[in-house]
């Protein structure tokens, strides 16, 4: 039997006021190549939305879970709890790979790539469930899904990803904080390769390439931290 969105709704104990914006947020520009009488525009600008969205909610809640935590502490955890591997096994638990619109040739890849189609799909979502419910149907939602991982995050050090890493050391030793500049995109829309620089002050430190901006982003880090020898 073939799911619905209703299917979805239920799953997600939301209910759309505008059918238009779930269906959004489910459609991969993959899909519209091969579907071009499609009504819904791809879910990017919606991604875009519900990434702000993850990242101020995910922000407040440890700002007021962790009264004694410095800024490093709880960059940390936010990074571990909104980054693509972590976002991939929540849209998993929700069973919403089985919703997405994608094209013949993305639906056949079940590796890093639809990782990275399903952590995108679940910051679209979001978005569109900002937009639809309002902030505190939103909230709610990204509560029960995301941040109930934070126990998991903790016990099983999770935090100690190489970006926190970075930061953590950089902002100890030089006082500043690593900042990432995308230096090419190379490859079709549907496949595409990040290289990102990671940069102290104005001064490159390292590169790394990857399917998505955090990947690359993470590559870089882990560049900079063997390069300068910083991991502890």
């Amino acid at each position: 039997m073939k799911l619905t969105l209703k299917d979805l709704e239920k799953i997600l104990g939301i209910k759309f006021k505008n059918q238009d914006l779930i269906k959004e947020a489910l459609t991969h520009r993959s899909y519209l190549n091969e579907n071009s009488s499609w009504a819904s525009q791809n879910n990017e600008r919606l991604e875009f939305l519900g990434d702000a969205v993850l990242e101020l909610i995910t922000t407040d809640f440890l700002y007021h879970k962790f009264p004694d935590y410095q800024e490093g502490q709880m960059t940390s955890l936010r990074a571990a709890l909104v980054n693509y591997q972590m976002l991939a096994k929540v849209a998993k638990e929700i069973s919403l790979d089985d919703f997405i619109y994608l094209s013949r040739g993305e639906a056949k890849d079940k590796g890093r790539a639809r990782d990275v189609i399903l952590a995108n799909a679940m910051e679209a979502l979001i978005g569109a469930i900002y937009l639809d419910r309002g902030y505190e149907t939103a909230s709610k939602f990204i509560h029960k899904s995301v941040l109930s991982h934070l126990k998991e995050v903790i016990e099983k050090k999770l935090y100690r990803d190489p970006k926190s890493q970075l930061q953590e050391i950089v902002q100890e030793k030089m006082r500043v904080t690593p900042t990432y500049r995308v230096l090419e995109e190379t490859g079709p829309d549907h496949n595409k390769k990040f290289l990102v620089g990671v940069f102290f002050h104005e001064k490159m430190a390292a590169k790394g390439m990857g399917a998505s901006k955090q990947e690359a982003e993470s590559k870089a880090a882990e560049a900079a931290l063997e390069k300068e020898k910083l991991a502890k």
